[in-house]
């Protein structure tokens, strides 16, 4: 014979298994982490949104600062490149003003018919030399005297001009470009103190008033 345990139950055999109908209740209660949820993104979102506005913050300064920089770097690069040319301005300068003597002499010679055979040629390619460095020539009789490129060596009067003229060129003056390395040297004549200058059309007029009283018979007395 079998003995039977005492106590023991065949329902106490079958696990306890959850009802179906308490299953819906559990899941249709959020947990707190899950209540919790929302509030948690939206902060991360605003915590995103101030870094990107700090970024771009920065980026515009550092923006700002490049474009400056450029610009200063700009303005040192033109300062530098005209301070290049003037230095070589000067220097080309003050090269061609220790041969104007010798350009002088160069031009005598040609004026007095010595200029040559060899000393012709040699002349030629230096006047060649330094029309290509930019040195020019200038200075001509009949023009107005000008103060600011002529040098007044001789001075006289004469009838046949109306204001200060160079009536000769005693020595030709030299510039490069806008610089000038040698005022030229003139004599100049002025006006005779005293004369009037009349004008063609005055001049006209007075004769047509004579051809009338002439043939008038004169003007008319008292």
């Amino acid at each position: 014979m079998t003995e039977e345990t005492p106590g023991f139950d065949e329902q106490s055999q079958q696990p306890d298994v959850p009802s179906e109908e308490a299953e819906p209740k559990a899941a249709a209660q959020p947990s707190e982490e899950e209540a919790a949820a929302p509030a948690g993104d939206t902060g991360q979102e605003a915590a995103l949104v101030a870094q990107l506005d700090q970024a771009r913050t920065a980026l515009n300064e550092r923006t700002a600062d490049l474009q400056r920089l450029q610009a200063e770097f700009q303005n040192y690069r033109r300062r530098v490149e005209r301070d290049r040319i003037a230095v070589k301005e000067v220097a080309v300068a003050n090269l061609l003003g220790e041969l104007l003597p010798v350009l002088d002499d160069i031009g005598r010679a040609r004026e007095h018919g010595e200029l040559v055979g060899g000393f012709k040629s040699v002349g030629e390619s230096l006047e060649t030399t330094v029309a290509k460095l930019g040195l020019q020539q200038f200075g001509k009789e009949g023009e107005p005297f000008d103060p600011t490129i002529h040098e007044a060596l001789m001075h006289s009067y004469a009838p046949d001009v109306t204001e200060t003229t160079c009536v000769a060129i005693l020595q030709p003056g030299y510039r490069i470009g806008e610089r000038t390395i040698r005022p030229a040297r003139v004599a100049v004549a002025e006006p005779q103190p005293g004369a009037q200058t009349v004008k063609p059309a005055e001049e006209g007029t007075e004769a047509q008033d004579d051809s009338e009283n002439k043939e008038s018979g004169g003007p008319d007395e008292g």
